[in-house]
């Protein structure tokens, strides 16, 4: 069944989200930054609970979801997974683009705060308004001077009885109204002017301007005149339209503006920093959480057809990336899959030839191999029939000679059959595990005592490394260096085994070589080496090293040589260490 790889899910928010979540932090920010600013700068008070927990909800869980985003990625770039430095690169740009952006308005808006807050003082706006107040209690006090000179200069006797009516038309007298005092309660007993203006009771019984009760007394001053103790004139004056709302505009404008001189620049910096953190820093946040997002869509496919590539170039055709955006990436994915297929059939192809070519080479080699200890037999046996039927007598004088010579060369028929069973059926790697320097010892033993003119050294082996290999697999792989080894020094020499531990690929391997001082291995025969059936001794079969690099290779081991004509030659084969 072929393989699939199919792309791993995001882990952050799609981009519609988290573009629907920008707008609505947008339309909140419209909405709320101006109540925000009025509070602080013109009510000069901090926004309530509420408007806090609204103010601040965004911006915490966009900072807690920044932080899980960008931890993972983080995260795969310390562990250098594929395509982290990638997305690492656009975060970044996106980062630095989104402060560009940021700084200046930053900038902009705190240097003009500044600005306004160097200049604010020197704008007399509060003593504009002191001054228009004492100009309208002069105005105020103008007026009643006029009143009084009104009430001083008339006759309201024979004023009020001429002007009964139209009073109120002139010397601004609105209203003129007399109380009696009798059975323990005032009445009004005379009233004239604008009926707006008549009362139940006197606003109060002692002569003069009585004191003003807003709102009845808006806009008009009255005059008291007591005649008599139980007789009072109430005289109402204009003192004209809008009077008491443009002092009431000017008392509450100099309370406000008092309130605005009263921030310094000290208090702009808390206002700067609490408005930026509630509108400005979400912004910046879910700006860098859509990078994130977008550097991961971006990424994913081309991590995908990285890893894909590597798999390819490791030898496996199955790969096929199942996902593929809709653009000119995706194109290039589906062509990619497109080319793996075809690369794949290709190699079934060329695998099916070269099968079919090597046990065409092998059974021919096999064939040839196999002729020749035939030769020797057919002839051995021939010499003992022509001898027999010359002289049956004489029979036995060869007999055993011949039969000798006959097993013998059947034995190595046998022998070379054997290594060609063993290289043609499958190995299976065992998870076995075994002490190398106790199995090469246990190996070399035999050849220590029948080859007493050939040195074994092994004391650069470690004692307590253990293998991944099955002993008898081992047992293959020594035997074969050693007797090669031998054969090479002709029996006579020296022969140095030693471990050493190496890393390769983040696994640790046991490095085994086994070295000689022998004649060594001629370059231009070094290529053939792993070749079957082909060797430089006379009783070989060729099989030997093959078998062994197959062996090493079923356990995801190397093997290798260096070598020099005259010098000796040394087999080095890793083996994965337990």
């Amino acid at each position: 069944m072929a393989k699939i790889k199919l792309s791993p899910k995001l882990n952050v928010i799609s981009i519609r989200v988290l573009l629907l979540i920008y707008f609505s932090i947008f339309l909140l920010t419209v909405l709320f930054s101006a109540d925000f600013c009025r509070d602080i700068l013109i009510r000069t008070r901090l926004p309530g609970p509420m408007h806090l927990v609204v103010y601040f909800t965004m911006p915490v869980a966009l900072f807690i979801f920044l932080v899980i985003s960008s931890s993972v990625v983080i995260r795969d770039f310390i562990k250098k997974k594929s395509g982290s430095k990638f997305r690492m690169r656009i975060v970044s740009y996106f980062f630095i683009t989104a402060l560009l952006a940021v700084l200046p308005p930053i900038f902009i808006t705190t240097q003009s705060l500044y600005a306004v807050g160097r200049l604010w003082p020197e704008v007399k706006v509060v003593e504009a308004l002191v001054q228009a107040q004492e100009l309208a209690v002069d105005v105020y006090s103008l007026k009643t001077s006029n009143f009084m000179q009104t009430i001083n200069k008339f006759n309201f006797e024979n004023f009020i009885e001429e002007n009964k009516k139209n009073i109120g038309a002139k010397e601004d007298i609105l209203a003129v109204q007399d109380f009696i005092y009798g059975t323990d309660e005032w009445r009004s007993a005379f009233f004239t002017g604008w009926g707006d203006q008549r009362l139940r009771t006197p606003p109060d019984v002692i002569n003069g301007f009585a004191a003003r009760e807003l709102p009845r007394d808006e806009d008009i001053v009255r005059y008291i005149d007591t005649r008599k103790p139980n007789i009072v004139r109430v005289i109402t004056f204009n003192l004209g339209a809008g009077f008491d709302s443009m002092m009431t505009t000017i008392d509450s404008e100099t309370a406000r503006f008092e309130s605005i001189n009263s921030i310094s620049l000290n208090k702009i910096i808390p206002f700067l920093l609490l408005y930026f953190v509630i509108f400005l820093f979400p912004i910046l946040l879910i700006t860098i959480i859509i990078a994130i997002s977008f550097t991961q869509n971006i990424s994913k496919p081309i991590i995908d057809l990285s890893e894909a590539t590597m798999q390819v170039a490791e030898g496996d055709f199955s790969v096929h990336i199942l996902k593929s955006p809709k653009d000119e990436l995706g194109e290039l994915i589906r062509n990619f899959n497109v080319m793996v297929q075809n690369l794949e059939k290709t190699q079934n192809a060329l695998a099916r030839s070269e099968k079919i070519s090597i046990w065409q080479t092998m059974a021919v080699q096999l064939a040839h191999e196999i002729k020749n200890p035939l030769t020797p037999i057919k002839l051995t046996a021939e010499r003992v029939l022509r001898r027999f039927r010359d002289d049956p007598q004489k029979t036995q004088d060869i007999l055993e000679d011949s039969m000798l010579a006959i097993i013998q060369e059947v034995e190595s028929l046998s022998t070379l059959l054997d290594e060609f069973k063993t290289l043609s059926r499958p190995i299976e790697a065992s998870k076995s595990n075994t002490n190398i320097k106790d199995a090469v010892n246990e190996i070399i033993a035999p050849y220590i005592t029948s080859c007493p003119k050939v040195t074994f050294s092994t004391e650069t082996m470690y004692t307590s490394v253990n293998v991944r290999i099955e002993k008898k697999h081992l047992t293959q792989i020594v035997n074969n260096l050693v007797i090669n080894a031998i054969d090479a020094m002709n029996s006579d020499g020296r022969i140095e085994i030693k471990t050493e531990i190496v890393n390769k690929h983040d696994t640790r391997y046991c490095r085994l070589s086994i070295k000689d001082n022998g004649k060594g291995i001629n370059p231009e025969n070094a290529k053939s080496v792993w070749t079957p059936y082909w060797t430089t001794k006379n009783s070989g079969t060729g099989l030997g090293l093959p078998i062994v690099e197959r062996i090493v290779l079923e356990y995801d081991g190397g093997i290798w040589f260096n070598s020099a004509s005259g010098a000796g030659t040394t087999f080095f084969v890793d083996l994965p260490v337990v």
